[in-house]
């Protein structure tokens, strides 16, 4: 099994030559798309900075790697506007496949051929691509080079796939769940070279259901939900809110009534048994909170534990707005 041991350096030397530095590289009006009587994207908008990561969050099928395939020109919009590097995706879709990078879900490779062949067939179509066994070698892959895809691990086959995203230098880059099935060492390489595109000045726009990989990497969310957008900002913004909400967070006995607690607590704070014996407090947590939710656990006869502050996480942000029940 091959190993990934070569660092990931500041830049991958992606760094685009524009005329129009300040333009985005995607913009989105008013984006309809729709499969016979089924609307799978509904009145999105959506923006992209030059050198700016962008995730795209939602449940299965809220729109997200529909909207992703319109930008990248293999789905026809049925209404909205659609710019990407300043192109019609569908018009000038040749044009533009020439400056971007795709990593779609499934791989997306020939499952015969072998992981060093599929690499240079994809960079033999760049202009000025990277090096592919240098990219190989960072990516963890020299040692499969010869090893046919449909043999290669599920976590190698998705590092071949970025491989084949990045090998023409790209000046925006689309990752659809690029981090689906890969080892902690392999997820944290994705991160690093994404972080490095970021510092070339690429653009990147990334679906994916790992809350803590969009609050990492990206400078802007957009939750998308029934083929629209329900909140957008960056992770600060989303999970902060204008109103310095927190969070206070403890374990006790399950079952506990906290009725009682709700009443003791200022308005608009709330109480919530997430999980057996685990409990949150939110709304605005100041010192007179604690005091009177470890007051009222007292009167139970329940020590609080494991008692911590801190704000509402992404994924708390991703609940409240999509809702908890499962989607098929």
């Amino acid at each position: 099994m091959s190993r990934i041991e070569t660092p990931v350096p500041d830049g991958l030397g992606c760094r685009a030559v524009t005329t129009h530095p300040d333009a985005p590289v995607v913009e989105v009006s008013g984006l309809v798309k729709r499969y016979g009587s089924t609307v799978a994207v509904n009145g999105l908008d959506l923006r992209v900075e030059r050198g700016t990561v962008l995730a795209l969050l939602g449940p299965n099928g809220a729109g997200k790697t529909t909207t992703v395939e319109v930008c990248e020109g293999f789905l026809r919009p049925d209404a909205g506007s659609v710019r990407v590097l300043g192109l019609d995706p569908v018009r000038e879709g040749a044009q533009l496949r020439a400056r971007i990078g795709v990593m779609p879900q499934g791989g997306g490779a020939y499952p015969g051929v072998r992981a060093g062949e599929m690499l240079r067939l994809v960079a033999s179509c760049a202009a000025n691509p990277l090096d592919p066994a240098w990219l190989l070698d960072v990516l963890g892959l020299t040692g499969a080079h010869r090893t046919p895809y449909k043999r290669l691990s599920g976590g190698q086959q998705q590092r071949l796939s970025l491989a084949c995203a990045l090998v023409g230098r790209p000046e925006l880059v689309f990752l659809d769940e690029p981090t689906a099935g890969m080892d902690p060492q392999a997820r944290r390489l994705v991160w690093e070279l994404v972080t490095a595109l970021r510092g070339d000045g690429v653009g990147v726009v990334l679906t994916t259901h790992l809350m803590d990989e969009a609050e990492t990497l990206a400078d802007q969310v957009v939750i998308v939900d029934h083929g629209r957008v329900v909140a957008g900002g960056s992770p600060q913004q989303l999970t902060c809110g204008s109103d310095g909400e927190q969070q206070l967070r403890f374990r006790a006995r399950s079952g506990l009534d906290t009725s009682l607690l709700v009443s003791a607590l200022p308005e608009g704070c709330t109480v919530d048994e997430v999980g057996p014996g685990s409990y949150l407090v939110g709304g605005r947590v100041d010192p007179q909170v604690i005091s009177t939710v470890t007051a009222w656990c007292a009167q139970q006869g329940v020590l609080a534990e494991e008692m911590r502050v801190a704000k509402r996480s992404l994924e708390d942000v991703f609940l409240e707005l999509t809702g908890r029940e499962l989607r098929s």
